[in-house]
């Protein structure tokens, strides 16, 4: 969804800190401390529900696409009367995938989130830098910020849909349309 690039992800925040610290450090950072390590650990707890979130996604990607492909070739593999039968069935295997997929993606991606984003945070960032990332993920300002973010897009995304609306719909419409008579469908009349 468009709107959800808005919303910069703690653990994209942690990865764009340590990219751009990386071009400027002129030394190569020290050897790993146990502190560097307890500090990257705390980082990669406070991004474990970002973590999560892109698991999911990566996990329910597939479904979406087949499913996708599926609702376009319903209507011309199978009978009108037994359509929805048919996409309900589709819908249920893409559930069970879902329900089987994301854990295991999840779990996977936790557990190698320590040795692939706590790699790159380690080695790219000092224990300071570190310190200053934990300091900012922790920040009260900083939660209550990431708690607003669904607000903030919802109020972007309803006042968005409501100025492009008259706009978008006749272009819409007109996409509609001529996909159909790309097709031979019959032309959709007009909602009223």
């Amino acid at each position: 969804m468009i709107i959800q690039t808005l919303k910069l992800p703690s653990l994209a925040l942690a990865l764009l800190l340590a990219s751009g610290s990386a071009f400027t450090q002129t030394a190569a950072p020290a050897p790993s401390s146990p502190a560097k390590k307890e500090l990257v650990a705390r980082i990669l707890k406070l991004q474990q529900p970002s973590i999560e979130s892109l698991a999911r996604q990566l996990a329910e990607q597939p479904a979406a696409q087949l499913l996708s492909r599926a609702g376009a070739a319903l209507p011309s593999r199978v009978a009108a009367d037994k359509r929805e039968a048919v996409a309900k069935e589709i819908q249920a295997d893409a559930k069970k995938y879902v329900d089987e997929a994301v854990p295991l993606v999840r779990a996977r991606a936790l557990k190698l989130a320590p040795t692939t984003v706590g790699s790159v945070l380690e080695t790219k960032l000092s224990e300071e830098e570190l310190t200053q990332v934990v300091a900012l993920l922790e920040s009260p300002a900083y939660k209550k910020y990431m708690e607003l973010t669904d607000d903030m897009q919802n109020a972007l995304l309803e006042k968005l849909v409501a100025d492009t609306r008259g706009t978008i719909e006749p272009k819409v419409k007109a996409l509609e349309a001529s996909i159909s008579k790309r097709l031979g469908l019959p032309a959709t009349p007009p909602a009223k």
